[in-house]
C-alpha cells in the first residue's frame, strides 16, 4: 500500500463515531449553562406591514422582469429540458462562517493543573472520564509539595453552595484564556479592567507555570492534543450542520470581519484643528474548543473582544446544545453594533422597560445594547427550536396518515398533531418568558418579529434596523401577565413527562418506550463501556467484548457498526501490512453486517455512515469501483443530521480525480 492508513483517515469524524455515535442513535440531549460575557458590545399571509410592502416591491420588479423576458410575439420553440439534480457543494468550509475547532494547549495544560488541585466534576457513583483516568496515571509521581499548594489554592477559592462543579472551573477557565502561550503561559497584568472571575484565581497563574515544569506535561502535549483533536473532528459535522441550519433560519451570513474607527496621533508637535481617524479591521472568530476534562452537560462560553469561545466537554451534540446559542450571539452582536444608531434612537423607551423591571425586583443589564443583543437571541432561539420540532410533527403525522387504515384513523391523527403544535407553540411562549426573567425584556416582541420573517426568506440584516423599532413599552410590560396560563400549561407539561422534548414532537413515544427503554438503556450503557476501551486503544478487549453483547442482543445492528469500527480503528494503529489488511476485511463484514440488520427508516445515521466506512476502506484498498458504489449508497440516504453525506460526497470526488 503506497499510503499510510492513517492519512487515509485524517481529518474524518468516521473513526471517532463511537464518541458520539450512540449520543446519535438514542435521543441524547445535554442541558448547559452560558455564562454572558458581553462586550460593549404557497403564499401566506404576512402580518409585518414592513415585510408586506418589501414582499409588494419584490412581486412587481419579478412581473416586470418575467414580461420582459418573455414580449408578446410568438415564442420560439425550445428543446426539452434536461432534468438535472442540484447538490449541496461537497465541503461546508466552517471558517468561511468564522468557525474554528481548535484545540487549545493552555486548556489542557490549566485542566491538568486542576485535576492535581482536586477538581473533579465527575457526579457521584459514576467513573471518570477515559482521558480524566489518563491524566491522572500520568501526574501519579507528581511532586508532592506543588500538589499540596494547588489543592491549597483550589480550597481557599472554592465558590460556595450551591455553585456547581462547571461553575468552579469557569473561573479557571477564563484564566486559561488570559495566559500567554506554553511554555511561558505569561500571566496578564492585574488590573481592574480584568474580568473579576479572572481577578479572583490570577495568583493560581504561576502555580500553573510550575505544574507545566515539573509534571512533565510538555512531553505528553503532543498526545494530548491528538485526543482532544479527535474530539474536534467528530464535532465537525455536526457543527456544520448546526452553522448551516442557524445562518439557513436567518437567511444570512455572519460578519467575520469588524472595523474599528482609531484616532490616527500627529507626529507634528502642534495640534489640528480636526482630528483625523483611519480604521482597522478585525476577523472575527467564533472557535470551538473541546474539553476532555469539563463537567459533563456544561458549555463555557466566553467572549474576548472579537474572539468567541465555546469550550465544550466531551459527548456535546452541537445541533440541539447551548452552542446554537452562543453562535446565535456570534452572528447577532455584530449587527447591534453595525446599527448602534437606530438602538440609540430607541435608548428612553427600552430605558422605561428596565426600569419597570428593576422596580419590580428583577436583574436587568442597564445597557440598551446588551438588553438588546439578549432579547434577540433568546427570540430566535426560542422560535429556531419551535420550527425543527414543527417541521418534525409535520414529518411524524404524514407518515402515520400514509399507513391509516381508514377516515377516523386520519382525522384521529390529525388531531393529535393540533395538539401537538399547541404545546410546542406553549413551550416557545414558557422559553420566552424564562427568558425575560432573566433579562431579555424584548424577547417576545423580537419573537413576533421573527414569526413573519421567517416564511418571508429575507436576510435578517436587512431589516434588522427595522426590527429594533416599532414596539410599545407599555405592552411589553405585560408580557408575563398575558401569557401566565400558556407558561402554566407548559411547566404542568415539563412535570408530567419524562422525556419532554421528545414526547413534544411524538406523544406516543411514551407508550413505545415503556417496552424498549429497559432494554436499550442496557444496550447503551454497555456500548459507553466500550466507548472508553476503545478510546484507551484497548481494542482486543472492545472487540471480545462486544461479541459477548451479540449474544445478548442478536443481530443488533449498533453492535455490528461498531464491531466495524473497532476492527478500522485496530488496523489504523497497525504497522504490518498484512496485518492491517486483514482487520479492514473484518471492519468491512461488520459494516455489511450492520447495513443488513438496519431498519431503513430509522436507522439512516447508521446506514449513512456504514456505506460511508466502507467506501473509505475500500478506496484505500483500491477497489475503487466498489468504493464508488458505497459513496453513492451513502449519499443517496441524503443529508441526515449525523450522517456521513458531506463526507461521501467528498470520497466520490476524491475518486473521480485522474
Amino acid at each position: 500500500m503506497g499510503r499510510s492508513l492513517a492519512s487515509s483517515f485524517r481529518g474524518r469524524t468516521s473513526e471517532a463515531l463511537l464518541v458520539g455515535f450512540g449520543r446519535h442513535l438514542l435521543v441524547w440531549s445535554t442541558s448547559a449553562n452560558i455564562e454572558d460575557f458581553h462586550r460593549r458590545f404557497v403564499i401566506r399571509e404576512i402580518s409585518n406591514p414592513m415585510i408586506r410592502k418589501a414582499c409588494f416591491v419584490i412581486v412587481i420588479f419579478v412581473l416586470a422582469g418575467a414580461a420582459a423576458a418573455h414580449p408578446s410575439a410568438s415564442p420560439t420553440p425550445s428543446p426539452p429540458a434536461q432534468t438535472t439534480q442540484t447538490q449541496r457543494p461537497p465541503s461546508f468550509e466552517l471558517s468561511e462562517y468564522g468557525v474554528s475547532l481548535q484545540p487549545d494547549a493552555r486548556l489542557i495544560i490549566m485542566m491538568a493543573a486542576l485535576d492535581a488541585a482536586g477538581f473533579d466534576p465527575t457526579p457521584p457513583g459514576k467513573e471518570p472520564a477515559a482521558f480524566r483516568m489518563l491524566v491522572r496515571k500520568d501526574q501519579a509521581s507528581l511532586d508532592a509539595g506543588l500538589r499540596e499548594r494547588l489543592k491549597g489554592f483550589f480550597d481557599r477559592n472554592k465558590l460556595p453552595a450551591p455553585a456547581t462543579a462547571a461553575d468552579q472551573a469557569a473561573r479557571y477557565v477564563s484564566l486559561a484564556y488570559a495566559l500567554g502561550a506554553p511554555p511561558l503561559l505569561d500571566a496578564p497584568d492585574r488590573s481592574e479592567d480584568l474580568p473579576t472571575g479572572i481577578l479572583e484565581v490570577l495568583d493560581f497563574a504561576p502555580l500553573v507555570r510550575e505544574f507545566y515544569k515539573k509534571s512533565g506535561i510538555d512531553e505528553r502535549l503532543a498526545s494530548y492534543m491528538r485526543a482532544y483533536q479527535t474530539e474536534g473532528d467528530r464535532l465537525r459535522l455536526p457543527a456544520a450542520e448546526m452553522v448551516r441550519a442557524v445562518l439557513s433560519y436567518l437567511h444570512t451570513r455572519p460578519i467575520v470581519v469588524s472595523t474599528e474607527r482609531v484616532l490616527v496621533n500627529s507626529p507634528e508637535k502642534k495640534k489640528r484643528s480636526t482630528a483625523t481617524y483611519s480604521r482597522r479591521e478585525h476577523n472575527r472568530h467564533f472557535y470551538i474548543v473541546p474539553d476532555l476534562m469539563a463537567a459533563l452537560g456544561t458549555i463555557n462560553f466566553r467572549v474576548i473582544a472579537d474572539d468567541y469561545y465555546a469550550i465544550v466537554p466531551e459527548g456535546t451534540d452541537p445541533t440541539s446544545s447551548e452552542m446554537r446559542r452562543g453562535y446565535l450571539q456570534y452572528v447577532i452582536d455584530p449587527l447591534v453594533l453595525k446599527f448602534n444608531k437606530e438602538i440609540a434612537a430607541q435608548r428612553d423607551r427600552v430605558k422605561l422597560l428596565i426600569d419597570a423591571r428593576t422596580k419590580e425586583g428583577a436583574t436587568v443589564s442597564p445597557d440598551v445594547f446588551v438588553v438588546i443583543s439578549r432579547s434577540f437571541v433568546a427570540a430566535a432561539d426560542a422560535r429556531f427550536d419551535e420550527a425543527n420540532r414543527l417541521a418534525a410533527v409535520t414529518n411524524i403525522q404524514r407518515r402515520r396518515l400514509q399507513q391509516a387504515k381508514d377516515e377516523a384513523e386520519r382525522k384521529t391523527i390529525a388531531g393529535e398533531a393540533e395538539a401537538t403544535r399547541a404545546a410546542i407553540a406553549d413551550e416557545t411562549i414558557a422559553r420566552l418568558a424564562e427568558e425575560y426573567e432573566k433579562g431579555a425584556v424584548l424577547d417576545f416582541f423580537f419573537a413576533d418579529q421573527l414569526r413573519d420573517f421567517q416564511s418571508s426568506g429575507f436576510d435578517i440584516a436587512s431589516f434588522f434596523a427595522e426590527m429594533i423599532t416599532g414596539f410599545d413599552p407599555a405592552r411589553e410590560t405585560k408580557r408575563l401577565a398575558e401569557i401566565s396560563a400558556t407558561r402554566d400549561r407548559a411547566i404542568a407539561a415539563r412535570k408530567a413527562h419524562p422525556r419532554y422534548s421528545l414526547w413534544l414532537i411524538d406523544p406516543g413515544s411514551e407508550a413505545r418506550e415503556a417496552v424498549d427503554t429497559p432494554r436499550s438503556s442496557a444496550l447503551v450503557k454497555s456500548l459507553t463501556e466500550v466507548e472508553k476501551l476503545l478510546q484507551t486503544r484497548k481494542y482486543e478487549d472492545a472487540e471480545t467484548r462486544l461479541k459477548a453483547m451479540l449474544q445478548e442482543y442478536p443481530g443488533e445492528p449498533r453492535l455490528f457498526f461498531t464491531l466495524g469500527q473497532t476492527a478500522s480503528l485496530w488496523a489504523r494503529d497497525t504497522t504490518d501490512d498484512d496485518l492491517q489488511t486483514q482487520r479492514l476485511n473484518r471492519a468491512l463484514g461488520n459494516y455489511r453486517l450492520a447495513v443488513a440488520a438496519a431498519a431503513p427508516e430509522t436507522d439512516k445515521v447508521l446506514l449513512s455512515r456504514a456505506h460511508e466506512a466502507m467506501g473509505r476502506i475500500l478506496a484505500f484498498l483500491e477497489h475503487n469501483d466498489e468504493a464508488m458504489k458505497e459513496f453513492e449508497a451513502a449519499i443517496k440516504i441524503g443529508d441526515v443530521p449525523g450522517g456521513a453525506y458531506l463526507d461521501a460526497l467528498e470520497g466520490k470526488k476524491k475518486l473521480a480525480q485522474p
